[in-house]
């Protein structure tokens, strides 16, 4: 099991609001997950954190998804992208010829 920490959306329309969450990497994006790890509000920018639960999720090897670490590191962690997502490949101009 891969477990991903990462946005479980809430809130209502148009006002989103978001818990970081530890889940296994196949569940949907807001369904089962393993712990609530904090919440994230972009309205206000406000972001809490239960800091024990997330050195213990990433100390058994989750990764995080590229917005979790963006996160988390302005709040003070040092972490590297452990996920990068495949880039598109273009399509070559010789086969069009």
């Amino acid at each position: 099991m891969a477990v991903r920490i990462r946005l479980a959306r809430a809130g209502s329309k148009k006002k989103p609001f978001y818990k970081i969450v530890a889940a296994d990497s196949k569940m949907k994006r807001d369904g089962r997950f393993l712990e609530k790890l904090g919440t994230y509000d972009p309205a206000s920018k406000d972001l809490s954190l239960n800091k024990e639960s997330i050195d213990k999720w990433l100390s058994t090897g989750a990764s995080t998804s590229e917005t979790v670490t963006k996160l988390l590191n302005k709040d003070g962690y040092d972490i590297k992208m452990t996920f990068v997502p495949k880039q598109k490949q273009e399509k070559k101009a010789d086969a069009s010829e």
